[in-house]
């Protein structure tokens, strides 16, 4: 059972979340880029799925994991990424194939604005588990007080 302590919505902040430039191979018949376990993503990827066909402007995947890391990346079009840590939030632009946000357990994330014929690609830590997600929104921000309560108890 997952305690204050080891719970990753108590500690984990926006500022952990970072883009990653993946080596961009360039070839006049076209561009290669290459992800590797342990390589140019921080993690071993155990599963991996992409969403397309979304109408432009639309919103997907809010949600938060408690032990899933995963590596966001457009492979074609555009889209934001919204991470949210229950104190502070950043708008992360995503709209090149060799560039992939990161993002650590206990981060509310939303996909926001997606271009026409946009494909956003995830890499995943862990394989699926629906008892790793926090799905509501109120229930993620009960999880992240203990946030709040540190940063009210610092600042007295």
């Amino acid at each position: 059972m997952m305690t204050k302590q080891t719970d990753p919505h108590c500690t984990s902040a926006v500022a952990s979340c970072k883009l990653i430039e993946l080596d961009k191979n360039h070839h006049s018949n076209g561009n290669l880029t290459v992800v590797e376990n342990g390589v140019q993503v921080p993690f071993d990827v155990k599963r991996c799925y992409y969403l397309y066909d979304v109408p432009g402007g639309a919103e997907r995947g809010g949600h938060s994991h408690k032990q899933l890391r995963q590596l966001i990346v457009a492979i074609s079009g555009s889209f934001d990424v919204v991470v949210d840590d229950g104190a502070e939030k950043r708008r992360f632009c995503l709209n090149r194939p060799y560039q992939g946000l990161l993002i650590v357990p206990g981060i509310w994330r939303t996909l926001e604005n997606f271009s026409s014929g946009s494909v956003c690609l995830v890499l995943a830590s862990e394989r699926y588990d629906e008892g790793d997600y926090v799905r509501d929104y109120s229930d993620f921000l009960q999880r992240t007080s203990c946030k709040r309560h540190k940063a009210q108890s610092t600042n007295k």
